[in-house]
C-alpha cells in the first residue's frame, strides 16, 4: 500500500507539475536564434532544466511522511475493526451451525430468524468494509492534492527568478536515466518544503 500511495502521489504531482509549468510558460516570448551555415551557436554551460526525484522527496518531506503515517494508521485501525467484527460473526455462524446440526432450535422458525440475523450482520459488515475503504481512498486523494498543491506552490516560489524553463519529475530513474548533478534540485526543494512546513 505504501508503494501504491507513493505511486498515486507521484502521478498527481507529475500531472500537476507539467500542467502548471505549461501554463506558466505558455505565453512567454521565446528568444529565437538563427544560425547561418558554418556558424557555431553559443550554448550555455547549463540548460534551464531541473528535475526532482519524487521518491526521495516523498521519503524526506515531513508532510508526506506524516500523511503516509496517518493513512497507514487509519488503514490499520480499519483492518482491526473489520477483523474483530469478522471473528465475532464467524464464531456466531459456527455456533449457529452447531445448534442446527444438533437440533437445538425448538422450531424451524427460530432457526430461520437466527439465520436471517446472521445474514444481515454479514451484509452490515460488507457495507462497513466498503465505507471504510471509500473513506481511506477519499483521504488518500485529499492528501495527494495537499501534497501536490504544497509542492507546486513551493516550486513557484523556488523558481520565481525563472532560472528554470522546465522542472521534470524523476521516479526511480524512470524518466531521467542520467543527468549531471547540477540538474537535480531534490535536496534544495525538500529542505525548502520542510523549512516551510515546520513554520
Amino acid at each position: 500500500m505504501k508503494n501504491s500511495l507513493f505511486q498515486t502521489i507521484l502521478n498527481v504531482v507529475l500531472v500537476a507539475a507539467v500542467v502548471a509549468l505549461f501554463v506558466m510558460n505558455y505565453g512567454k516570448d521565446t528568444k529565437k536564434a538563427s544560425v547561418a551555415e558554418g556558424e557555431v551557436a553559443a550554448v550555455s554551460d547549463k540548460l534551464p532544466v531541473a528535475y526532482l526525484n519524487i521518491d526521495s522527496l516523498l521519503l524526506n518531506y515531513q508532510f508526506a511522511q506524516e500523511a503516509n503515517e496517518k493513512l497507514m494508521s487509519k488503514q490499520e485501525d480499519a483492518r482491526l475493526k473489520l477483523n474483530t467484527k469478522l471473528r465475532t460473526l464467524q464464531n456466531e455462524m459456527a455456533d449457529f451451525q452447531r445448534k442446527l446440526d444438533n437440533g437445538a432450535f425448538l422450531s424451524q422458525e427460530r432457526a430461520q430468524k437466527e439465520y436471517q440475523r446472521l445474514q444481515k450482520k454479514q451484509q452490515d459488515l460488507e457495507q462497513l468494509e466498503a465505507k471504510l475503504t471509500q473513506d481511506i481512498l477519499e483521504e488518500n486523494q485529499a492528501l495527494n492534492l495537499q501534497l501536490s498543491d504544497s509542492l507546486m506552490n513551493y516550486l513557484k516560489t523556488y523558481n520565481a527568478d525563472g532560472r528554470f524553463e522546465i522542472i521534470l519529475n524523476n521516479n526511480a530513474k524512470d524518466n531521467i536515466l542520467m543527468a549531471a548533478d547540477g540538474y537535480d534540485i531534490t535536496n534544495d526543494v525538500v529542505n525548502g518544503l520542510n523549512a516551510r512546513y515546520a513554520k
